[in-house]
């Protein structure tokens, strides 16, 4: 039987506008016990979450954002303030499904040994542009036993105290990594095929997506950096992938060109019959698989840099800054 009470939601956010109201009215519509944690919004998102009667958490803003470090605060507020199994995180820009904390809730009920479950994540307006549309694919992956999960998810609060939470220190992949650490004390992740969230990317700009893709490369090499040793491997394919594509490839075809025009020029191809090859594996997506295959390849230049971006930040000691792609 559905228990609410036994369920805490942390919403997080910073300038959602009408977008936090919707999320909020969702999880309140589900869920007595709501956190919004408010990182340095400059609307008016802390007033109108206060008005729909949620708590509000304001981070400090002489410490760096993060979604990690917001997360942490939601859920400790929660903690001290009701005596919860679960906790459900959320993004300011989604909206719950009317069903999803009670079908979450009942599957961590029964499978005791898993600490998060999450469901099925879609965009709201996947069609508004070609960005909306590769989240929406981006968000459809298998149900079952998984390695890790994105950030809207419900966790056991045993389990989140076990590994204490997210890695405040990172600006991206926060999610995955402390699924790893979940795992690595003897947890299950799983994913249902059940519809969780509408999420609103709002993403119409080139420039959007780069940074985006941008972020997901300096999470894979800090990932990589954490949890790459053997047997975990976390995100090492996925490093690596970009550097070949990305660096190895293209080096060598540079050489070729220098030295046997003909032979540089054929090298090139290796690129239109990947994306060829990739384009296979989504015939489901009629014409558009070309235009998530050209993507994805192109996809692997944003995430070198942002690779990049991670190296050089760790060889001059920097702290890390958020790459941000809203508007």
């Amino acid at each position: 039987m559905y228990q609410p009470e036994q369920i805490g939601v942390v919403a997080i956010g910073r300038n959602e506008g009408e977008r936090l109201i919707t999320c909020l009215r969702s999880a309140l519509d589900c869920c007595p016990n709501v956190v919004y944690v408010d990182s340095g919004s400059t609307d008016n998102s802390v007033a109108a979450a206060k008005r729909l009667g949620v708590d509000v958490v304001n981070l400090d803003m002489s410490k760096p954002f993060t979604a990690a470090r917001a997360r942490n605060a939601g859920a400790h507020a929660l903690m001290e303030l009701h005596d919860l199994q679960f906790i459900q995180f959320i993004d300011g820009d989604c909206e719950f499904f009317a069903h999803w904390l009670e079908q979450a809730e009942e599957y961590l009920q029964q499978q005791l040994s898993t600490a998060v479950v999450a469901g099925r994540l879609r965009e709201r307006h996947p069609e508004a542009s070609i960005y909306n549309q590769m989240c929406d694919i981006e968000w459809d992956t298998p149900a079952g036993d998984t390695k890790a999960c994105g950030g809207i998810m419900m966790i056991r609060t045993e389990a989140f105290r076990q590994v204490q939470g997210f890695n405040e220190s990172l600006i991206a992949g926060e999610e995955p990594e402390m699924c790893v650490r979940l795992r690595q004390k003897g947890w299950k992740i799983h994913r249902l095929a059940n519809d969780m969230a509408l999420h609103d990317a709002d993403m119409h700009a080139f420039s959007q997506w780069w940074k985006r893709t941008q972020r997901a490369g300096y999470a894979y090499a800090e990932g990589a950096s954490l949890h790459g040793a053997a047997p975990e491997k976390h995100w090492v394919k996925e490093r690596n992938r970009a550097w070949i594509w990305a660096v190895a490839i293209p080096l060598l075809c540079l050489a070729l060109l220098c030295y046997k025009p003909l032979l540089g020029m054929a090298a090139l191809a290796i690129y239109p019959l990947q994306i060829f090859r990739t384009a296979r594996h989504f015939s489901g997506l009629g014409k558009f698989k070309w235009t998530q295959a050209s993507f994805l390849m192109l996809g692997k230049f944003a995430e070198i840099t942002g690779q990049f971006k991670f190296y050089r930040n760790r060889l001059l000691s920097r702290r890390s800054q958020l790459i941000e792609h809203k508007r």
